[in-house]
């Protein structure tokens, strides 16, 4: 029998702390979220390494390190909405909802939505949501949001999700270049996005956040 508690805590202490992420409730809740309940069942045992881990469909669930990183430079409070674009099979949003007032995960995986909906429910987060539909689009029902975090590599961000950021929101995307990417963390000024680097990190870039290739004759 596999001591998942002890891996879990082992991941916070040897992956999320050793990365300056201290705040109590990233802490709390990725102590509290039993990842292995979110990745498909081949994957379990390998659920708290220290990578992206595969999902299948050329998707991955971020390494813990990149997310506790990227929800710490967002700063989420227990007053905001969140929308987590690429939830997969719902890990994310589980953490998200210990820190967030509400949380509505976007996947356009139908497979993927339905076991993360599962999983949610069984993991108690009454305040989150799974939406079914083109991640490139997001869930403009629910919004607009306080805050946006995508859950893979992008080269562009779609105007769509943008829109969908309340004045003065925040939002933390994968920006690929090659092999190597870069966090970047955006604020909504009017119609503008005013973006900061903020780590490195990598991931395969999402369907539909390729850069658009321009043809020439």
């Amino acid at each position: 029998m596999i001591d998942f508690a002890t891996r879990r805590n082992m991941m916070v202490d040897t992956q999320v702390r050793p990365s300056d992420v201290t705040k109590f409730p990233i802490i709390e809740a990725m102590l509290s979220v039993p990842r292995e309940d979110f990745v498909p069942s081949a994957q379990r045992e390998a659920a708290y390494m220290g990578e992206n881990l595969d999902l299948g469909q050329g998707r991955v669930l971020l390494e813990p390190r990149t997310l506790a990183k990227m929800l710490d430079v967002l700063a989420i409070t227990n007053r905001e909405l969140v929308m987590d674009v690429g939830g997969g099979m719902g890990y994310s949003t589980a953490v998200i909802a210990h820190m967030a007032e509400a949380v509505v995960a976007v996947e356009e995986d139908e497979a993927m939505a339905h076991e993360a909906q599962e999983a949610l429910m069984a993991a108690g987060a009454d305040n989150a949501v799974v939406h079914v539909g083109p991640l490139v689009e997001g869930a403009q029902q629910h919004g607009p949001y306080d805050v946006i975090i995508l859950q893979g590599g992008v080269q562009q961000v779609p105007a769509p999700l943008l829109e969908q950021l309340k004045e003065d929101g925040r939002i933390a995307a994968l920006f690929m270049d090659g092999e190597l990417g870069e966090v970047r963390v955006g604020r909504k000024r009017g119609a503008d996005i005013s973006w900061r680097m903020a780590f490195n990190a990598a991931a395969p870039v999402l369907p539909g956040f390729g850069r658009e290739v321009a043809f020439e004759f």
